[in-house]
């Protein structure tokens, strides 16, 4: 019995020692071993724009000596990046941004091992509402011009847009939907291949987030854009009609946010969502993402959830009618 006891009050002791350790090495939390944050799409795009324009505020918020290096993981949609953020050890060293739908998507399509499960919600930076646009020599200045000329050239009118699955392709099957029509769909690897075959005329309209289409537009690009897929207009598109005031009654748009393995220790959450949170209100960032034409839409981790949860279903229920990796 004493031998029993003494060996009880060893374990004890031990595991005593091992959460006083771990607690310590929490409450130290950063040390000087940098912080990775995953884009999970090339260099030179919308969120890794949005990255690097946050990593040297979301630094100072986290404390001196703290430094935070984008490691750009590009390839299959955004499943490479997500993947790697999910697989990585949730100690706070592995951040990544996370984009909606891909993130929800690519699991409702095929089998993963990972799923919006699989992360700690920081919080949401941006949410850049969806467009479709045309050459500015179109006929077509409207959407009720587009349904028009798609009824008339049955499978002649193309769709130009970022990879099956992207929030462009569904606003695609959304349009469709709503307005009647069949049109063809043509993706291609990035927003700047589709303004590319915009301005070259080689698709009818091509659907990218306004972000973007603002960022052509002041650039000088040749395109008119037909709306934006919001409940109502955002400011930085005044001008541009949504897409329910032109009779077509859905949203769509790409959350833009940040995100951890699952299972972090507690006070690393909390402090890593309210450095991001200081973060993205820093008026620094605000007016870095408002020249960079990237509509920020801050979302706390419970918000944050509840958004991700919606959109889950509604994709969900958007599969059953429409399956879209086979159009």
């Amino acid at each position: 019995m004493i031998k029993l006891n003494k060996l009880f009050t060893s374990s004890r002791l031990i595991a005593l020692l091992v959460t006083c350790f771990c607690a310590v090495a929490h409450s130290a939390w950063p040390t000087d071993q940098p912080i990775n944050l995953i884009v999970a799409y090339a260099p030179g795009g919308g969120t890794d724009m949005v990255a690097r324009q946050l990593v040297p505020l979301l630094e100072k918020s986290l404390g001196k000596g703290v430094h935070i290096n984008v490691i750009n993981k590009a390839g299959a949609g955004g499943e490479i990046g997500f993947l790697a953020l999910a697989s990585a050890a949730p100690d706070g060293y592995t951040i990544g941004f996370i984009n909606t739908p891909p993130i929800i998507t690519i699991p409702i399509e095929h089998k993963t091992t990972w799923n919006i499960n699989s992360f700690d919600l920081l919080g949401n930076v941006v949410d850049d509402p969806g467009t479709f646009c045309v050459h500015s020599d179109s006929p077509i200045k409207s959407l009720a011009d587009l349904a028009a000329f798609a009824k008339s050239n049955t499978g002649a009118a193309t769709l130009g847009s970022t990879g099956i699955g992207s929030d462009d392709h569904l606003a695609m099957l959304l349009f469709e939907k709503s307005a009647g029509v069949k049109m063809t769909h043509i993706p291609f690897k990035g927003s700047a291949e589709v303004r590319s075959a915009i301005i070259g005329q080689h698709i009818t309209v091509g659907a990218i987030n306004v972000g973007e289409a603002l960022q052509y537009l002041k650039g000088g690009s040749p395109i008119r854009c037909l709306g934006q897929m919001t409940a109502t207009r955002i400011s930085m598109a005044p001008d541009w009609p949504t897409f329910k005031e032109q009779g077509f009654s859905f949203e769509m748009s790409s959350l833009r946010g940040v995100a951890a393995p699952k299972g972090l220790p507690t006070a690393v959450r909390i402090k890593l969502a309210q450095a991001l949170e200081k973060a993205i209100n820093d008026p620094l960032f605000r007016q870095a993402a408002e020249q960079g034409f990237a509509p920020v839409r801050f979302l706390a981790p419970q918000a944050y959830d509840a958004e991700m949860r919606s959109g889950d279903s509604l994709f969900r229920q958007l599969w059953k009618e429409i399956p879209w990796t086979e159009k």
